[in-house]
C-alpha cells in the first residue's frame, strides 16, 4: 500500500486518481499514525517552501519523514515534495528543509515565473524509474523554484528552462521529480507504474 501525505499543500486527489487508474492501492494520510503498514510514501506538493514545512511539523510528519528516508524506505517526492528534500530555499530564509540532500532551492530569474506547462526531460543516466519512457519525454510542470544539489551523482534527468536544472533525482530508494507525473499523461502514468513495480 502507498501512503500519500496530506499536509494541505498537495495535488492529493490527482495523485490518488492516478494510482487508482493503475489499480494500485493508495491512501491519503493526515498523520503518521494513519500510515500503518504502508510500504511506500508519496510526498506531493504545490505552494510555498516555508508554509509546507510548517505544516509538516504541525502534523508530526517532519521527523517521521526524515527517519523514513534515513532507513532508505521507498519514497517519491513530487514538485514541492522534491524541493523540501534540500537543506533550504531562497523562498523561505531561515526555514530548514528535510536536509536529505545538500544544496538549496533557487528562484528562476529568467522567462515567465512560475514555469507552467509541458517541458522535456534530458536523461542523464539509466534508471528503472524511466523504463519504457521515451528519451526527451514531455511532462507537466508548475513551479517557480528549482533545486541546486551539491552532489551531481543524484541527478537522473535535467530540464531546460532558461537554465538547465535537475528534474529527476534519485539515491537508493529515494526518488523525486519536479514535474507532476499525475498530470503528465501516458509518460507520467508510466513513470508512476515503474516506481510502484520496479523501484
Amino acid at each position: 500500500m502507498i501512503a500519500i501525505i496530506d499536509y494541505d499543500a498537495g495535488n492529493l486527489k490527482s495523485v490518488k486518481k492516478a494510482f487508482d487508474y493503475l489499480n494500485v492501492k493508495s491512501n491519503i494520510v493526515s498523520t503518521p499514525d494513519e500510515i500503518g503498514n504502508a510500504e511506500k510514501i508519496v510526498l506531493p506538493g504545490v505552494g510555498a517552501f516555508g508554509a509546507a514545512l510548517k505544516k509538516l511539523h504541525e502534523n508530526n510528519f517532519y521527523n517521521f519523514l526524515v527517519e523514513w528516508i534515513e532507513k532508505d524506505n521507498p519514497f517519491l517526492g513530487i514538485c514541492l515534495g522534491k524541493q523540501m528534500l534540500m537543506e533550504k530555499s531562497t523562498e523561505s530564509d531561515g526555514v530548514p528543509g528535510l536536509g536529505v540532500f545538500k544544496g538549496e532551492c533557487r528562484k528562476f530569474e529568467q522567462g515567465k515565473v512560475p514555469q507552467i506547462g509541458w517541458n522535456q526531460i534530458q536523461r542523464q543516466k539509466d534508471s528503472p524509474l524511466l523504463y519504457s519512457v521515451e528519451d526527451n519525454a514531455f511532462f507537466y510542470y508548475l513551479h517557480g523554484y528549482y533545486i541546486c544539489p551539491e552532489d551531481s551523482d543524484i541527478i537522473t534527468a535535467n530540464t531546460e528552462y532558461g537554465i538547465i536544472y535537475p528534474s529527476i533525482i534519485e539515491k537508493g530508494n529515494i526518488r523525486a521529480v519536479q514535474f507532476h507525473p499525475e498530470k503528465s499523461g501516458e509518460a507520467g502514468l508510466r513513470l508512476l507504474k515503474n516506481w510502484v513495480e520496479l523501484c
